[in-house]
């Protein structure tokens, strides 16, 4: 699996604290071992966001991507589900 960063994604990041930007590298980890592994909740979005997906980096964060293909995901943003849903 290959991971493409978009540059909101990128900037979100640069906005994390420390401890969450290790939490972010060690699903990461998981998601290029194991895309579709438990802890991740990778599942499919509805509405605004349909075509993409989303995956748990901790209690609260979550990253959308767009899946290109079988191969490579395109992370768009990082952050919390109030930010990203408004709910």
């Amino acid at each position: 699996m290959k991971i493409l960063l978009h540059k909101n994604f990128k900037k979100q990041y640069k906005k994390l604290r420390i401890g969450e930007k290790r939490k972010f590298k060690e699903r990461r980890d998981i998601f290029l071992e194991n895309p579709l592994h438990p802890l991740l909740n990778n599942h499919t979005l509805h509405g605004e966001y349909a075509g993409f997906r989303s995956i748990n980096i901790n209690g609260d964060i979550r990253v959308l991507y767009e899946p290109i293909g079988k191969s490579t995901a395109h992370f768009i943003i990082i952050g919390t589900h109030h930010e990203l849903f408004g709910s």
